[in-house]
């Protein structure tokens, strides 16, 4: 082993938030180093939001030019799908190299381990392996998916998303386990691609964070699409083999036939081996790291960034967490307490969201009034033959202030966005009602929401 490498700021994992963090230290002239044992530039552009949505992004097409739908399509060509997703994120993993080169960082890879307080030593490919030593440091993991534990389920070694993503050969019938974010992307996809698929789920409803007429609208479009759906469905066992036949069996008794399995019920942090007990990091009882508002851990100088903080699992939250540690290293003040997440639901037809749903209002006893429109209200929603779905929001009854929002359909995180400006420029929802919105552009609906309220 050689001798002992110091950095000023040393991160563990090159995530989102990780890496913008690292590129501005490194510009500013700090001695900065990124150990990261191969997905360069961070999960969400190698194996999430990325190819995922390019993925969808040729489902669509494929859908969209299919001549009878997606019932009695051909399926797609899975080589071209996946030269198309890989050359998406080969861009975006040389973009980032380029921008870590340029900023002056130093990326080690590698995988590491704490072997003491803020030092990691990291075993290269080639077996060599390094000390490193920060002042600060950061641990910026990430999650994992995870697989249940059902009798038979491991030994198929199923599908995630990462592996789905690398499918060379179109699934004839895909079972999808979860009614997660996830799996409803993937579902959908896949189903628009040309597979036949099964979506099983161990909840009452899909999307169960939404409000139920969510979920009971995603349904719908799910079953219109060709999707099988089961819900209150648990597994309790699984056989066969993985990529021809896989037989699955539920608490009733019924019996699921496929040739390939997609598992999306969950995921957990990569905070196992990684020598947190070393480092003096307290971790959660399900594995997360336990950090204060300001991101800080139980050891000194030392930080946790992204999912493994139980950050929101959005890129666009990591990033936040950037925010929110480069303020502490300026001196300034801000903090990830009472932060408002917006995230979006690319499955068809869209789901935007920000703030409170109608369930979550009524938990915490609010008093507040529901607007709510048909997309088929809309006149653009109209032009572009995608009247699916409805606008839905919340004003609170003493302030008039937008409290929640919820759009299922075509540019539905777009138009979140619109709302989140109001919510931020604490807006009464009159203001967002009398606006002159540019007609005939989806958000116009936002005029016309509102105008539903007296």
């Amino acid at each position: 082993m050689s001798d002992l490498r110091k950095y000023e700021y040393l991160f563990l994992g090159g995530g989102k938030g990780g890496k913008s963090l690292a590129m501005d230290l490194a510009r500013a002239g700090k001695r900065v180093a990124i150990i990261e044992r191969g997905m360069i530039g961070g999960s969400c552009i190698n194996v999430a939001c990325i190819p995922t949505k390019t993925l969808i992004r040729n489902a669509g097409r494929h859908h969209d030019c299919a001549s009878h739908g997606p019932s009695d399509a051909r399926g797609a060509d899975m080589i071209a799908v996946g030269h198309n997703v890989a050359s998406v994120v080969n861009a975006m993993v040389e973009m980032n190299r380029q921008a870590f080169d340029a900023s002056g960082l130093d990326l080690v890879i590698g995988t590491g381990r704490f072997a003491g307080p803020r030092q990691i030593r990291v075993h290269a490919e080639d077996g060599t392996e390094q000390l490193f030593e920060g002042e600060n440091v950061y641990i910026n993991t990430g999650t994992i998916a995870v697989v249940p534990d059902v009798p038979g389920l491991r030994d198929l070694r199923p599908l995630t998303h990462v592996e789905a993503l690398k499918l060379t050969e179109l699934p004839s019938h895909l079972i999808v386990i979860g009614g997660g974010y996830i799996g409803l992307e993937m579902a959908q996809a896949f189903r628009r691609l040309g597979s036949k698929v099964t979506l099983i789920h161990d909840g009452p409803r899909l999307a169960m964070r939404e409000d139920e007429d969510i979920g009971a609208e995603i349904l719908r479009a799910f079953v219109d699409d060709g999707i099988d759906v089961k819900l209150n469905a648990r597994l309790t066992e699984a056989s066969g083999a993985h990529g021809t036949a896989v037989s699955l069996t539920l608490d009733d008794g019924t019996i699921v036939e496929g040739t390939h399995i997609l598992v999306a019920t969950g995921r957990k942090p990569v905070t196992d081996d990684i020598g947190l007990e070393l480092a003096g990091v307290a971790r959660d009882a399900h594995g997360f790291i336990e950090v204060d508002d300001t991101l800080k851990t139980s050891a000194e100088r030392t930080w946790a960034i992204g999912e493994v903080a139980r950050t929101p699992m959005f890129t666009h939250a990591s990033f936040d967490d950037y925010r929110v540690l480069k303020a502490g290293i300026e001196g300034r003040v801000r903090s990830t307490r009472s932060r408002t997440v917006p995230y979006a639901l690319f499955i068809d037809p869209e789901l935007g969201r920000i703030g409170l749903s109608e369930t979550e209002a009524n938990a915490r006893g609010l008093r507040f009034r529901v607007a709510k429109l048909p997309m088929a209200s809309v006149p653009r929603a109209r032009t572009n033959g995608t009247t699916r779905g409805f606008m839905k929001a919340l004003v609170d009854s003493d302030s008039a202030r937008i409290i929640g929002f919820a759009m299922l359909g075509s540019g539905a995180g777009e138009v979140t966005t619109a709302v989140q400006m109001a919510m931020l420029g604490d807006l009464p929802y009159t203001a967002v009602r009398d606006a002159i919105i540019a007609h005939p552009l989806m958000s116009e609906g936002l005029n016309l929401l509102f105008a539903t309220l007296k």
